[in-house]
């Protein structure tokens, strides 16, 4: 199945409601490059929005960008293709949601917007034209899933479900996102938050990885439906899952 959905820069790939794109902001992008670089084999290139795009065996896969207000999370944002973002914030208000960040141009690459579910977690929107989404996936070192960590799985359904009711429910669904109670795995009082899952073959040997580097483990290795995951911080604090399938 993975090698199947695996490769390409296709948009057709990427439908509404579809995770396309994951990004981390981070104090030090420096720093970022030598942990992810070490972790994942990504290599870098700049790009003239300021950000740097990763790149696992030339491929798009993630990007890194310096977080220019000390007060914001350090963290990675998963963001849902969509074909219009405007239209798609006005649902999002109309569902309960909010808009940080109003749909707006990334260079010539597309239209990004920030925003939040009913709940308060937050997620981008990319519409994509130079560039649709991750030019692989489902690989070991790339992107494999998001899990939404909720304190109301229905209510996510519904609102997700309102929002992306193709791409999550319909009869050709294959869905990478995932909503799960934030009290299975993290403390009760954590915000309901977004949490990417990078693809790897040994979640043991990328646990000590991770350590080596300066990072730490907030979850040891646990079953989910999905594969066995377990969740771990980058050497700035970002959080971040490890996923083998």
């Amino acid at each position: 199945m993975a090698e199947n959905r695996a490769s390409g820069h296709r948009a057709s790939e990427y439908p509404e409601g579809t995770p396309c794109w994951v990004d981390a902001q981070l104090p030090d992008v420096e720093a970022g490059k030598r942990f992810y670089g070490d972790l994942f084999g990504w290599t870098f290139e700049d790009q003239p929005q300021g950000t740097v795009r990763a790149l696992k065996d030339g491929a798009p896969v993630a990007s890194l960008a310096h977080k220019t207000d000390g007060r914001l999370p350090t963290v990675w944002t998963v963001s849902f293709a969509t074909p219009d973002a405007g239209a798609l914030c006005r649902r999002i208000r109309a569902a309960g949601g909010q808009v940080v960040s109003p749909p707006g141009p990334f260079g010539d690459l597309g239209v990004t917007a920030l925003v939040t579910d009913s709940e308060g977690a937050v997620f981008s929107l990319w519409q994509g034209a130079e560039t649709p989404g991750f030019g692989r996936r489902h690989e070991p070192g790339t992107f494999a899933w998001v899990q939404l960590y909720t304190r109301d799985t229905q209510a996510a359904n519904t609102f997700y479900g309102g929002l992306f009711h193709d791409a999550l429910f319909g009869p050709d669904a294959d869905p990478d996102f995932g909503r799960a109670p934030v009290s299975d795995v993290f403390p009760a009082e954590m915000p309901p938050h977004f949490l990417v899952h990078f693809a790897v073959e040994d979640p043991g040997a990328g646990l000590e990885e991770v350590v080596r580097l300066g990072g730490r483990v907030q979850v040891p290795p646990f079953e989910t439906s999905y594969g066995t995951a377990a969740v771990v911080t980058d050497n700035q604090g970002a959080s971040f899952a490890l996923l083998h399938r």
